[in-house]
C-alpha cells in the first residue's frame, strides 16, 4: 500500500485576529490623544467679587443648562449647550442659528457670554448686539471670582 497524503478541504474564513489587533492599537492611541484635544475657546474671563457660577444663576437642578457663547482675544466665537463639547470658530451667523435653534427647544434656557478678559470691548458688544438682534431677551455676563 502507497502512502497518500491527506486531501485538505479549503475554508474560506476570514481571519480575524489581525484585525482586532489593529483596533486594539487604534484604541489605545485615541485614548492617550484625547486628553490633549482642546475643549473649548482659550478665554481668561475678568474677575469680580460678586460673580456667581453658573449653576446659581440657572436656579435649582430642574433648569435647563445654561447656553454659553464665548468670545476670545482674537474675537472667534465658540458655542457650548448642555455642557457639552464646545463647538470653536463659528461664524456669527451661525452662532445665532444654533442660539435661536436652541432656544425654540429650551426657552427657559440661560444665554451667557464669556468674554475674554484681552478681547477689545467691541467683540463682545458686537456679539451681545447680535444676540438682542436675534430676539434673546436675557443674557448674563460670565465672570471669574476674586480670590480673596
Amino acid at each position: 500500500m502507497a502512502y497518500q497524503p491527506k486531501k485538505r478541504k479549503m475554508t474560506a474564513e476570514i481571519n480575524v485576529v489581525p484585525y482586532i489587533d489593529v483596533m486594539l492599537v487604534l484604541l489605545i492611541i485615541f485614548m492617550v490623544t484625547a486628553p490633549f484635544v482642546t475643549q473649548g475657546v482659550d478665554v481668561e474671563l475678568p474677575s469680580t467679587q460678586t460673580a456667581k457660577t453658573a449653576a446659581e444663576l440657572v436656579g435649582d437642578e430642574n433648569s435647563n443648562a445654561p447656553i454659553i457663547v464665548e468670545v476670545d482675544q482674537d474675537g472667534n466665537l465658540g458655542l457650548s449647550v448642555d455642557n457639552g463639547d464646545m463647538l470653536r470658530g463659528l461664524r456669527l451667523n451661525d452662532l445665532l442659528t444654533r442660539v435661536r435653534a436652541e432656544l425654540q427647544l429650551n426657552p427657559k434656557s440661560t444665554v451667557l457670554v464669556g468674554g475674554d478678559s484681552r478681547a477689545p470691548y467691541s467683540y463682545i458688544i458686537e456679539t451681545l448686539d447680535a444676540l438682542n438682534q436675534a430676539g434673546v431677551g436675557s443674557v448674563g455676563l460670565m465672570t471669574e471670582p476674586l480670590e480673596k
